[in-house]
């Protein structure tokens, strides 16, 4: 099948099965799973104009309700922390796009800049993994109740939010997430991701939220800043006409499609998996994708 708007030609079954695939695992984690389709369609598709972070975006939109649905249905969106990373995200994601078509055109430079982000996104996960190796056998996700599954947020206010998961309290400041969200949101913008896949691991590993509670909010956020992030990048295709700007519609849904299922399966079994084995599952194909763009862009 051939993709006009990209300009490559591929079974439609390929994007669709790696979506479905890359989708079951990243969205445990709060992860759409963008950030490792972006560097496939790059690298095996050979889709490397601007409109592919757009396109990104697009696959977003589409496969992420599902798995949000399934967070919220279980009772395991903490909402404070969803809207302090939709809040601080959002401006981000426009100045972002606006980045990326102005400053990072040139695929090898992008390949770098992205290879770069990967690799700080690995390095956290790598740490939290290593930090949580000598976790007790007692709180194994295995030994929770149904009940120790759900968020019970006990404050919420502008300086502090505290909520109960499992039987531990944990709390974090709203200020500080619209500080980091709001760079993040920058970086995502240009990346094509909404900034989820950069935010879920800072929470778990830098301010440590349990990474149970905060994958619902992470994927939330992704989805409204890669609403806007569509939006604008569709703006932007009527002024930056030298460039193919505007998103792959047709090959965005199909991949969406696949994450749509594979969202919905993640985030239905999150709870039955352990998370350092999530995290190690993350970490392992970033830093894969990461190691291969730095080193590719010297070599």
């Amino acid at each position: 099948m051939f993709f006009p708007i990209s300009g490559i030609e591929v079974n439609p079954l390929i994007p669709f099965v790696v979506a479905f695939v890359v989708s079951i695992f990243t969205s445990m984690a709060g992860v759409s799973g963008a950030f490792l389709l972006l560097p496939f369609q790059v690298s095996v598709l050979g889709f490397t104009a601007p409109s592919v972070s757009a396109t990104n975006q697009v696959f977003n939109i589409v496969a992420i309700p599902s798995g949000v649905y399934r967070y919220i249905r279980e009772g395991r969106m903490l909402w404070p922390l969803t809207w302090a990373v939709i809040i601080g995200t959002l401006p981000g994601v426009f100045i972002g796009a606006w980045v990326r078509i102005e400053f990072l055109p040139d695929p090898r430079n992008f390949k770098l800049f992205v290879g770069m982000i990967l690799l700080y996104i690995g390095f956290r996960l790598f740490m939290d993994v290593i930090k949580n190796k000598g976790q007790k056998k007692g709180s194994s996700t295995k030994h929770k109740t149904e009940e120790g599954h759900i968020v019970k947020l006990l404050e919420s206010t502008l300086r502090q939010v505290k909520f109960d998961y499992d039987g531990e309290t944990f709390q974090f400041s709203p200020l500080i997430v619209y500080v980091i969200c709001f760079l993040v949101g920058i970086i995502g913008g240009i990346y094509g991701i909404g900034g989820g896949s950069i935010v879920a691991p800072f929470f778990v590993a830098i301010i440590g939220l349990p990474v149970y509670t905060v994958a619902g909010a992470a994927l939330m956020g992704t989805f409204i800043t890669s609403v806007a992030g569509v939006i604008f990048y569709q703006y932007l295709s009527w002024v930056y006409t030298e460039f193919a700007v505007a998103p792959d519609w047709t090959l965005g849904v199909l991949f969406g499609l696949g994450g749509l299922l594979g969202m919905y399966l993640g985030a239905r079994t999150q709870k039955f998996v352990p998370a350092r084995i999530i995290k190690g599952i993350l970490c392992c194909c970033v830093l894969f994708v990461a190691v291969r763009y730095v080193v590719g862009f010297f070599t």
